[in-house]
């Protein structure tokens, strides 16, 4: 019989050696004996069920229940896999929130930059999982309900919806220049033309959309990122004068 020394398993297995002991301390791989100088030997046999229980790690199983699949002639696989697959959908979704989350908060973080501290994050974080209600089924005036989609999304990092964020970070970050000033008309166009370009013909639904955007009860309401107030009012006098100056309405 061959007997693989310690080592040799961490090479042929990539589990490292206090892994090793820590499985043969709560009874999970038993080593088959010892070297003169105290380094643990294995067998196939004990490097087969190594390989078992990594498999068993790869598809969700705690030490815990692979000590007693292991050891257990009777185990009731299919059960089992059942209530692993519901264990891991459960983490899936669980996951799903906490991506959706931080990519939330990275964009809030764009937006605010410095601003943006622990209470923010908190606040966000307790709004919960209340959905969004702008939904297709809801009363809202447009022409196309796809245009529901073309809303910024701050859950998100498609390119539309980085970029408006990142306007109005700009928007925030260079406020104190004023409404008029080059910079922030500057921003205000581009805004203007990501309007134009993604909501052309659909001035009812803005007009809702910043009704709700100005009121900070119902952009709660809708699960908005709540942006300061003085920067939404900044762009309504930004974009009053960069109409007057374009248009002269």
């Amino acid at each position: 019989m061959k007997y693989l020394h310690i080592h040799e398993v961490k090479k042929m297995s990539g589990v490292s050696v206090r892994t090793l002991r820590y499985y043969e301390q709560i009874g999970l791989l038993i080593p088959v004996g010892k070297t003169d100088g105290g380094h643990r030997l294995y067998t196939s046999a004990e490097l087969k069920k190594l390989q078992q229980i990594q498999f068993l790690k790869s598809i969700g199983f705690q030490l815990a229940e692979i000590g007693e699949i292991l050891s257990s002639r009777e185990w009731d696989w299919a059960e089992s896999l059942k209530k692993q697959l519901s264990y891991v959908l459960n983490e899936k979704d669980r996951l799903s929130d906490i991506e959706s989350s931080l990519r939330e908060l990275m964009n809030g973080l764009a937006i605010d930059g410095e601003e943006f501290q622990i209470s923010k994050i908190m606040s966000l974080y307790n709004r919960g999982k209340k959905e969004s209600l702008l939904k297709p089924q809801d009363d809202w005036d447009v022409h196309d309900e796809s245009v529901l989609e073309r809303v910024p999304n701050m859950n998100s990092m498609d390119p539309d919806s980085v970029e408006w964020i990142a306007l109005l970070g700009q928007l925030k970050r260079y406020m104190n220049l004023g409404p008029t000033h080059p910079r922030i008309q500057s921003i205000i166009r581009r805004m203007d033309e990501k309007r134009a370009l993604d909501f052309d013909g659909e001035d009812a639904f803005l007009d809702q959309l910043w009704e709700i955007r100005m009121c900070p009860e119902k952009s709660e309401e809708h699960r908005l990122y709540p942006v300061d107030q003085d920067v939404l009012e900044l762009m309504a006098k930004a974009y009053t004068h960069y109409t007057v100056k374009t248009h002269g309405d």
